[in-house]
């Protein structure tokens, strides 16, 4: 899919003067939603904007730390301060999710009801339409959109290391530490010059990857132990119950990054993890492929859900049993398009 590219001339006239800013990212944020959302809040204060980060819930600990994160309202526990700030606001942001429904019903009710314009900056298949739109499926992060946002607006001297720092940390998050495929030239140049502006490259990781508690490598472990591998369809999956996260004092993001494990195995291509939500009464399932096999395309037509080629969410409202078998009957009508995906 080619790059869109829609009324930028126009929001940069409308953004020439002080504006009251709000940014948003999906629900359930991870490191680029946060990365991306705060960095971009920084640079349009460097402007002269008044930027308020809404986030639709909270987010890991491990990202916490991340410059102006102590002023991010969360939606769903601050939500008159995040009404207030969504009524005064004369535009928003919408970062890394490609339709409202990824903010959850609760907040996509809110915004259905906005009367301004919305800009979305994203790098997700298929964007909902909106007045102003950056959309590029090639690009590994919307981390890396924003400093492009940045650069077009000719505003690199501005990025300081806070800025850096976020988008350091949202381009790291979403490309695995650079390992994926959408990790390209161009995104290596990007993060030499963030680390020449001030990023940390081994403290970010630090405190990323390696601030875990006891109680999240007990689940790893646990989430290891589950671990089923298919090798006629080159697939494995992870299987986590609520049963065994509440034994394991399960916290937000305790799961992120479980499903590579699944991926990493030898003769694997196709990788899933599905993780029981009770409170919500869905399991939800993260996708993850090598080469061609678009686990984007399986989640849209089997689970409710999408993404990018190789890295995918979806949901299914059945139990984990019924998901799993459901899953595993499904293979069968993939096998070719599996077995040809990746040299391995």
């Amino acid at each position: 899919m080619p790059m869109i590219l829609k009324g930028f001339n126009d929001l940069s006239a409308f953004l020439e003067t002080p504006k009251n800013v709000v940014i948003v990212g999906h629900r359930n944020p991870d490191g680029d939603a946060i990365g991306a959302s705060l960095a971009l809040k920084h640079y349009l204060t460097k402007k002269g904007h008044h930027a308020t980060v809404v986030m639709p819930n909270d987010y890991p600990d491990f990202l916490q730390w991340l410059p102006g994160s102590e002023n991010t309202f969360r939606f769903d526990w601050q939500n008159s301060q995040s009404q207030k700030a969504i009524q005064k606001s004369e535009i928003i942001f919408l970062l890394d999710f490609n339709t409202l429904h990824r903010v959850g019903s609760d907040m996509q009710n809110t915004l259905e009801k906005y009367q301004n314009d919305f800009v979305m900056i994203d790098h997700h298949q298929q964007p909902d339409d909106v007045k102003f739109m950056y959309s590029d499926v090639n690009v590994c992060s919307t981390s890396q959109m924003i400093y492009q946002y940045i650069e077009m607006n000719n505003d690199l001297s501005l990025i300081d290391k806070d800025i850096a720092t976020c988008l350091y940390t949202g381009i790291m998050t979403d490309t695995g530490s650079f390992r994926f495929r959408s990790t390209t030239s161009k995104t290596h140049r990007i993060i030499a010059d963030l680390i020449d502006k001030g990023a940390q490259n081994d403290r970010i990781h630090n405190n990323v990857y390696d601030s875990n508690s006891y109680n999240r490598l007990l689940l790893l472990g646990q989430a290891l132990s589950n671990l089923q591998i298919l090798p006629e369809y080159k697939t494995a999956f992870i299987t986590l119950t609520d049963e065994e996260k509440k034994r394991f004092d399960f916290q937000k993001g305790d799961t992120e990054g479980v499903v590579n494990y699944a991926l990493s195995l030898k003769g694997i291509i196709f990788a899933a993890i599905f993780i029981e939500d009770k409170e919500q009464s869905i399991v939800k399932i993260s996708f993850r492929s090598k080469g061609t096999f678009s686990v984007n395309k399986f989640s849209r037509n089997h689970y409710n859900g999408g993404g990018h080629d190789n890295a995918a969410g979806g949901r299914s409202e059945s139990t984990m049993q019924e998901t799993v078998d459901n899953f595993c009957s499904l293979l069968k009508d993939y096998k070719t398009e599996l077995e040809v995906s990746y040299e391995i």
